[in-house]
């Protein structure tokens, strides 16, 4: 059996009695650790925090790992139990759906152990989740890369007057261009993408395509570390969270749509001048 369990967004606590239960069967335990991260990242001490809980040593999977190796932990599933864990819920990345489906292709079972996860977990914000439109991720630019097909869809959650998350990028143990090209993998720092570069790089994207989307004056809510004791959440214009410090990783971003009274009435709540009242 291949267990997919979701662990939450918060920390080691977060895990369900369903998903602890499941990790406690299983001879061995592999953790996602490139669409998402619990508050204490992939330090040494935040696994070991992991592993006496669960009880279990963790091997941390990679990107690498799960895209190209898999079949090495899936033929380990089909003679015992194997537990794949994915922060949050296992399917809030398109990647965790692909794994499902080449286990069932080699005739493996699966069982899916869900959790909270970024998609839903949003709702603390005041804004409420039916008035959602497509979610959209925002990719770091680079000197040569500066996709924007992101601004298309929050044009049309916009013209139907939704709300839409903007997941920022997360780039853990990615490979630099440089190596690649040298044909042997040097692997980047980690770095995860504030609330004030997707900002910025929304307006630049607006600039050149000048169809007034948005604006710096547009609502939006910043919000960082959701799910944990610390998180923060504040609603403002663009302009007024560009230069807000929001602390550590991850963030997230809702441009607001039209709004329902009670929205507006929760949102008052976390304005940029409200935000001592946050509890």
């Amino acid at each position: 059996m291949l267990y997919v369990i979701g662990l939450g967004l918060g920390d080691e606590k977060d895990i369900t009695l369903r998903g602890l239960e499941a990790i406690k069967k299983c001879s061995k335990v592999y953790m996602e650790a490139y669409t998402s991260l619990l508050s204490f990242g992939l330090t040494t001490d935040g696994l070991s925090k992991l592993e006496k809980v669960y009880e279990k040593p963790i091997i941390v999977a990679d990107r690498e790992m799960v895209e190209e190796k898999a079949d090495d932990m899936l033929l380990e599933a089909q003679v015992s139990d194997v537990a794949f864990l994915v922060v949050g819920d296992p399917f809030g990345a398109t990647t965790h759906s692909d794994l499902v489906v080449r286990a069932k292709k080699l005739g493996v079972a699966v069982k899916v152990v869900h959790n909270a996860s970024v998609m839903n977990a949003i709702g603390v914000c005041g804004l409420q989740l039916y008035r959602y439109g497509e979610t959209v991720s925002i990719p770091f630019f680079t000197d040569t890369w500066r996709p924007d097909s992101f601004y298309e869809k929050i044009k049309r959650n916009r013209t139907l007057g939704l709300h839409t998350l903007c997941l920022l990028d997360i780039r853990v143990k990615e490979p630099s261009l440089e190596s690649l090209c040298r044909g042997k993998k040097v692997y980047e720092p980690p770095k995860f993408m504030t609330i004030n570069t997707a900002i910025e790089q929304l307006l630049e994207v607006e600039q050149n395509h000048k169809e007034s989307v948005y604006n710096e004056d547009t609502t939006c809510v910043g919000l960082a570390r959701v799910g944990c004791e610390d998180q923060v959440i504040i609603a403002g214009s663009m302009k007024q969270l560009l230069t807000l410090d929001f602390g550590p990783p991850l963030h997230c971003l809702v441009i607001v749509g039209d709004t329902h009274p009670l929205e507006e009435e929760m949102l008052e709540f976390y304005t940029v001048d409200n935000t001592s009242k946050q509890t």
